[in-house]
């Protein structure tokens, strides 16, 4: 079948390992000191390991190869001693701790959601509410993460939520056409520490390059137990 698939340029390759360590599906792997695609059927296509990448050997490619295996993955996985678990880390169970926090008796805080729907894949390429805005493309676990999203994040922003793991799209594509079609001022990523949230940082990058504008833009990355990490 013709499918997108990641292809690793072995002259720009460094040998550093870090797509291999970004690729929890196995597909990757190091071969005289070069990082080599190891088997088709592991590659899911979604592209963990591009922004493990330094010197941006790896690409996606449109070619024949095995559809992804997701069973043999998982064979792989356990026969290596990983978790029996789905291949995404972010299905990884664990339970957190959190410090009690004592706070005053506070009014109710109101919603900050600009407009709707927030999914990704449903809003429109053009809408009256992208005039001048300020977006915010979000790994749909981030709000549930950090507990004062709405207020630090959304608040004055168009909000776009996704996963590139569970959705199993790329989004770069869309986001492209929102920024060139629109009058977007800023584009901040909130984004899970999890690898499978390299994929939404990855199609918000290549977004910004396909389109042509140059506006400010950040991400932050956030940690499982809602800390704020990077950005």
């Amino acid at each position: 079948m013709i499918r997108r698939i990641i292809e690793i340029d072995q002259e720009k390759c460094d040998g550093c390992g870090l797509c291999a360590q970004a690729c929890h599906e196995g597909a990757i792997g190091m071969v005289d000191g070069k990082a080599r695609l190891l088997r088709d059927d592991y590659c899911d296509g979604l592209g963990d390991c591009l922004p493990a990448c330094p010197t941006g050997a790896i690409t996606f490619v449109e070619r024949e190869a095995a559809a992804y295996d997701q069973a043999a993955v998982l064979t792989n996985q356990q026969k290596k001693g990983a978790e029996a678990a789905p291949c995404c880390p972010g299905s990884q169970a664990r339970q957190l701790r959190q410090e009690p926090v004592s706070t005053p008796v506070q009014a109710p805080v109101s919603s900050q959601l600009r407009q709707w729907p927030v999914q990704m894949k449903l809003v429109p390429l053009q809408a009256p509410y992208f005039k001048g805005a300020h977006l915010l493309v979000a790994a749909d676990c981030s709000a549930y993460a950090y507990g004062n999203f709405h207020q630090e994040f959304m608040a004055g922003k168009v909000t776009l939520i996704g996963c590139p793991k569970l959705d199993g799209v790329d989004y770069s594509e869309k986001l492209t056409e929102i920024l060139r079609q629109n009058e977007i001022k800023s584009l901040t990523v909130v984004r899970m520490e999890v690898p499978c949230c390299g994929g939404l940082e990855h199609a918000a990058v290549t977004a910004l390059k396909s389109s042509g504008k140059f506006i400010p833009w950040r991400v932050v990355t956030l940690s499982s137990d809602g800390r704020v990490l990077e950005g």
